[in-house]
């Protein structure tokens, strides 16, 4: 019994010495206290580093423009210029830099500031509207560029960051959360795919950088929703897998080549689908097919519902623009539709789509 007492008279000590020497050490070098690095589920408790390997490739745009003021129409016309301010991403280490088309539209002077303090006149190799993406060119050596991500594989909820210069603050960084994908109908751009998130995107922010928590660009920072009392955290991006191909395109064309049918395509309620005996949430309506272009050419009428294209089924009109886009001139495209209750297929050769007042 004695012996117990002493061994657990031991353990005591040992215990109470061991506390009393970890709290000195603590009080002389709390450096080294173990950092802690995660929250959670692993997720890090700073995101410094991914800002250190993304912030220097996201550069400050400075743009000048000619705003007519003439009091009326019968006077003089007067100009006054106008300064805005934006952001763009290095995406090569060659010297481009991707934005946003309105931040240039119709400038009469643009400059760019990189991340180390060097400015530069741009040249504007070429913009899509369509897109709201325009391409810019710097001749300053090698650039620190971006590295890619992939925007297909973001889920909601994945932590995201907006890199740009709101308000005229250079290097500013929000936090949030990807809230939805691919949304649109939303009347900003033709071809909408955005990512949602609700990191704060404010004016100046257009064309920055939206990144992952290890610093690739998954979108490039576009528009908020409409602000007032109510609106709060509701900011859009272009995903980077759209970037990709216009960027790709303005540097092979200077433009975007895109498919086009010479249709309208709009989205079917449930109860049309019902009434039309269409099982599922398939089928889009056309609701115009121009005169003389590829889809009446292919006998395609003002009525017709279109349930695939290429083998994929059609769920909705955003859907299919971005298919029908994403054909060539010259493809032939197939589709397989519904008129009158019957089923019919039918081979469209794409044409070039018009080009939109750039």
């Amino acid at each position: 019994m004695a012996s117990l007492k002493s061994a657990l008279l031991f353990v005591l000590q040992s215990i109470v010495v061991g506390l009393a020497v970890a709290f000195l050490v603590v009080l002389v070098r709390p450096d080294l206290l173990p950092v802690i690095g995660t929250v959670g589920s692993g997720a890090p408790a700073s995101y410094a580093d991914a800002v250190d390997i993304s912030a220097p490739a996201v550069a400050n745009v400075y743009t000048k423009r000619l705003v007519d003021y003439s009091p009326s129409p019968d006077e003089r016309t007067r100009f006054r210029v106008e300064t805005s301010f934006g952001s763009a991403v290095v995406i090569d280490p060659d010297g481009y830099l991707v934005t946003n088309y309105h931040v240039v539209a119709e400038a009469a002077e643009i400059r760019v500031q990189l991340s180390d303090g060097r400015l530069a006149s741009p040249e504007l190799v070429g913009v899509d509207a369509e897109t709201d993406l325009a391409l810019l060119k710097v001749d300053l050596g090698t650039l620190p560029a971006i590295l890619l991500g992939n925007s297909g594989q973001l889920r909601i909820g994945d932590v995201v960051l907006a890199i740009g210069n709101p308000y005229g603050l250079t290097k500013s960084v929000t936090q949030g959360i990807v809230s939805a994908t691919g949304r649109g109908l939303l009347n900003l751009t033709t071809f909408e795919n955005f990512i949602q998130t609700d990191a704060a995107i404010n004016a100046g922010n257009s064309g920055g950088a939206l990144i992952n928590v290890s610093g690739e660009l998954v979108g490039i920072n576009t528009a908020v929703l409409a602000q007032d009392s109510g609106t709060e955290g509701i900011g859009f991006a272009i995903p980077v897998d759209l970037v990709r191909g216009v960027v790709a395109e303005i540097k092979k064309h200077g433009r975007v080549i895109r498919g086009w049918m010479g249709l309208e395509p709009d989205d079917l309620t449930s109860a049309e689908r019902t009434a039309m005996g269409i099982e599922g949430n398939v089928g889009i309506l056309l609701s115009d097919v121009y005169e003389g272009g590829p889809a009446s050419m292919a006998n395609l009428q003002r009525g017709d519902v279109i349930i695939s294209i290429n083998g994929d089924p059609i769920f909705s009109q955003r859907q299919a623009r971005l298919l029908v886009a994403g054909s060539n001139p010259g493809d032939e495209v197939e589709l397989v539709g519904i008129r009158d209750g019957e089923r019919f297929t039918t081979t469209v050769v794409a044409a070039e789509r018009p080009g939109s007042p750039d």
